[in-house]
């Protein structure tokens, strides 16, 4: 853990900022007293994203009904196989 006095945390700013960038936490020290204490933000995990499931929700709504304009779904019905 590093330390930084008043003084260069207003002349040095830049410096203490690349500790804490670094992932080190840094104390803040004021007349020999630790007034703050300053670290980087905990990291995030990963979150995984899942697309909903639009065909069983169109299906739970509409049924098997064919929608006005659902060009696929009628070419489906005019071929014979």
């Amino acid at each position: 853990m590093k330390t930084a006095n008043v003084r260069q945390l207003r002349h040095a700013f830049g410096d203490v900022m690349e500790w804490v960038t670094d992932g080190q936490q840094v104390k803040i020290v004021k007349k020999g007293k630790v007034i703050a204490l300053l670290s980087p933000p905990p990291r995030a995990e990963p979150r995984e994203f899942k697309l909903p499931d639009f065909e069983s929700r169109r299906k739970r709504i509409f049924g098997n009904r064919v929608m006005p304009g659902n060009i696929i779904a009628e070419e489906r019905e005019s071929y014979e196989w």
